[in-house]
């Protein structure tokens, strides 16, 4: 179920258990990084990413609700929380995760313009 997948994925980044999250995505999947610009590849660029992003904020995602798509693609609205280390915000409010799936697992994201 791909709710169920792209749930597990957000818990385990908000638990900043990247092996976790990194397990419902393919090897070579493809993610935006939203912090720097640009996007990754595979699962070490992922680990990389994610590891200099939380050395500066704390980013906390939650799903609100998903919408598939006419293409198969997952437009998964959620509630982003971002403090700095200090715990002041950065930002709070809704941003469009699009989730591209292929063999039951997370291929690429994008953030919806």
């Amino acid at each position: 179920m791909p709710d169920t997948l792209i749930t597990t994925a957000y818990n385990a980044f908000n638990a900043r258990d990247i092996d976790a999250a990194l397990a419902t995505m393919t090897p070579t999947v493809r993610w935006p990084k939203a912090w720097e610009g640009d996007y990754v590849t595979g699962y070490e660029q992922i680990r990389d990413y994610w590891t200099r992003q939380w050395a500066e904020i704390n980013p906390h995602v939650a799903p609100v609700n998903s919408t598939p798509l006419p293409d198969g693609r997952i437009e998964v609205t959620v509630h982003q929380l971002v403090k700095d280390l200090s715990g002041a915000i950065v930002f709070d409010g809704t941003v469009k995760h699009i989730f591209t799936l292929a063999d039951n697992r997370i291929a690429a994201m994008e953030i919806a313009q």
